[in-house]
């Protein structure tokens, strides 16, 4: 039912071999890469394995967004599986399905994650509460990054709703997030780095997660505000995701070469602040 080893154990390990904090985000939209690999069997998979090969050296986990595959379908998925299996098998791969429903149903979507995608992390939804959680909680070597406070403009519109004691929604779950992960070890936290001056709430609440950062590419977040924010024995946990910056660098066939280029300055800038 579990992986033999843990995400935590192949975080830390790509974390040390790699020197880094970066996810890369496998975002893949079809009419946006080049022409000469749309013509391929398999384009999605094609170009993602163009760009793995680029920045495999310079990542801690990929993170492919289940959407932009479901939306070929079983051509998508297929492709999907075939990246997967492409990635170096020392790199964790979390899947970024944002699933949130009850009971029975989030088991069959842990069952697919989990056994068929064989992904070891994955993105929820925290919105129907407890038990469309607890399933993933309870697959103990994987992990799942909860949506506490996240880069999108709109997502202000509910998560930071004032509740009658005076706090905003979002600490509410960081907190439950907190409780739960110091019963399954394995809950974390998706918080935008377009929003740092939340980040001590979230650090203070969740202190033993690990956090996954996106917004620090094309949304233009701070590195270095969201490091001021949580203490430096943290600071190895928050793991900063960067999708179009990265594979969408260049429309020209030397699109790999800039992924490359943009993976090792994104690693370097999220260190510069990381060892500071």
């Amino acid at each position: 039912m579990t992986n033999k080893i843990s995400f935590i154990e192949k975080i830390k390990e790509a974390q040390k071999s790699n020197d880094s904090s970066l996810i890369v985000g496998l975002d893949i939209d079809e009419t946006k890469i080049p022409d000469f690999i749309r013509r391929a069997k398999y384009p999605l998979f094609t170009f993602a394995q163009y760009i793995i090969e680029a920045t495999a050296n310079s990542v801690v986990a990929y993170k492919p967004n289940i959407a932009f595959y479901e939306a070929y379908g079983i051509r998508g998925l297929e492709q999907l599986h075939k990246i997967i299996n492409f990635i170096p098998k020392n790199i964790p791969i979390i899947l970024d399905a944002k699933r949130g429903d009850i009971g029975n149903t989030a088991k069959m979507y842990a069952k697919s994650i989990f056994e068929d995608f064989h992904a070891d992390a994955v993105t929820l939804s925290p919105y129907m509460g407890d038990d469309s959680l607890i399933p993933f909680l309870e697959y103990e070597n994987h992990y799942s990054f909860v949506l506490v406070l996240t880069s999108n403009e709109s997502g202000s519109d509910y998560q930071l709703a004032e509740l009658k004691d005076g706090s905003l929604l979002y600490t509410s779950v960081a907190k439950r997030m907190g409780e739960l992960n110091r019963k399954y070890k394995n809950c974390g936290a998706v918080v935008g780095a377009t929003k740092p001056e939340h980040f001590k709430a979230v650090a203070s609440l969740m202190p033993d997660s690990y956090v996954l950062i996106p917004g620090i590419g094309a949304q233009g977040g701070s590195i270095e505000e969201v490091y001021k924010s949580c203490s430096k024995k943290q600071r190895d946990k928050y793991l900063f995701n960067v999708s179009r910056s990265i594979i969408y660098g260049s429309t020209l066939d030397d699109f790999n070469q800039t992924a490359k280029q943009k993976a090792e300055y994104y690693r370097e800038e999220i260190n510069k602040y990381r060892y500071e």
